[in-house]
């Protein structure tokens, strides 16, 4: 499915600016509400008796939720005024994470987590397509890496605030404070402007696309489906390990927990940041060279990443520790802009929501709705540095997925 071929090169869209910077704030409020709870679980696990196989399902529930619910806000999205999706997701997600911390029971606390799952997925689908009405093709995989970038500075934010919260106060307190911002944002998001679907691509590109014809074509999309496999792969590995990373710290490098989750924010911060920098400059510079570029950078950066997640937990020196997991994080951090320029880039406008939560479904439904419980399982037949050197298995193959997808992209658009 070639996607349309706008005639001329049209300029942002009025007001643009103002909703990237929304919603890039809640993309970065989306990813500290989901990992608080990362940095908060040792207390979780001793204030509910669970094993590392129970808690791994606290991951798990949540991401089964977000990815089932997806689809169907990717459906609305490409149906109904998008920024009404957005404001109700943003305002049902940060109720949700408050009601964690009232939360007395592990069945009470699932719940909860649930609707934050349902309120994100309201989000998630349908962001990027509006970023995509508002800028145009040759400016996409720069603008959704600043979009990205909130991914880092939001999980370092989790780990940072979740972690302080949690031992100065109590986990409890880490998830009213967490809840807050993202009902400011909430309000803020029903002022945003409404692009046109289609806006940036041309007059062929605004016409309406009946579902199962459009449903047909992303089937029959090479490109679309070698991109959603190899950022599955990555998002299993990459979920995984940033579920467990500050209870490998506290439990097998004697770290405390406020220090595990500081340390690890400001590394996954700084790496992020100029990783996701880095791609959205590089992947336009390689998209312009060649159809599908982009995702051949995002490929590299996984292959030699992969084994730079097995050293990592191999040396036990803390500095060269987070050395080496901060060069692992900038090469997968490559990565956010290309693969979601692509997936927006490769469909038609009025099937990118639909499609973008199609992705997702994926993604988590065989990544990291997974990888908690599994590294969980295998931590408690070895040890979770075991678990995590694993993990780097499908860090490598997802670099090939994304190999293929931009062979595949370049030949759909030849």
């Amino acid at each position: 499915m070639s996607p349309p071929v706008a005639v001329a090169s049209p300029s942002a869209a009025p007001n643009s600016t103002y909703a990237l910077f929304i919603l890039s704030l809640i993309n970065l409020v989306n990813y500290l509400d989901r990992y608080i709870v990362t940095v908060a679980l040792p207390h979780i696990q001793r204030d509910f008796q669970l094993d590392n196989t129970q808690a791994g399902l606290l991951g798990s529930f949540f991401m089964v939720v977000f990815m089932l619910a997806s689809p169907i806000s990717g459906f609305l999205g490409d149906r109904v005024p998008r920024r009404f999706l957005v404001a109700g997701g943003v305002l049902l997600w940060s109720l949700a994470t408050g009601a964690s911390g009232l939360a007395s029971t592990f069945a009470a606390l699932m719940v909860a987590r649930a609707c934050v799952g349902i309120g994100e997925a309201g989000y998630g689908a349908v962001a990027p397509s509006i970023i995509s009405d508002l800028f145009p093709r040759e400016q996409r995989t720069r603008v959704l890496s600043i979009f990205y970038i909130a991914i880092p500075v939001g999980a370092a934010a989790g780990y940072g605030l979740g972690g302080w919260l949690s031992n100065a106060y109590s986990w409890h307190v880490a998830f009213y404070v967490g809840g807050v911002p993202g009902i400011i944002l909430a309000v803020m998001a029903f002022f945003m402007p409404e692009p046109q679907r289609g806006a940036m691509d041309g007059p062929e590109a605004q016409k309406k696309l009946p579902f199962l014809v459009g449903l047909k074509g992303l089937g029959r999309n090479p490109a679309f489906w070698w991109t959603t496999s190899g950022y599955t792969l990555m998002t299993f590995s990459i979920g995984g390990l940033a579920f467990w990373l500050p209870s490998f710290l506290v439990n097998e490098r004697a770290m405390t927990l406020d220090r595990a989750g500081f340390l690890s924010g400001a590394v996954t911060a700084l790496a992020g940041l100029t990783g996701t920098i880095a791609g959205g400059w590089l992947g336009d510079r390689m998209d312009q060279r060649m159809p599908g570029g982009g995702l051949r950078l995002s490929g590299v950066g996984l292959l030699l990443a992969a084994p730079l997640m097995v050293l990592a937990v191999r040396v036990s020196a803390h500095a060269p520790m987070f050395a080496i997991i901060f060069l692992a994080q900038f090469l997968i951090f490559l990565n956010s802009g290309p693969i979601n320029a692509a997936i927006v880039n490769g469909v038609p406008p009025a099937f990118r929501a639909f499609a973008m939560g199609l992705n997702v479904l994926f993604i988590h439904m065989l990544g990291d709705a997974l990888s908690p419980t599994v590294i969980g399982k295998l931590a408690d037949v070895s040890s979770l540095a075991v678990a995590i050197q694993v993990n780097a298995i499908p860090v490598l193959l997802g670099g090939l997925a994304l190999l293929m997808a931009g062979k595949a992209f370049r030949h759909v658009n030849a």
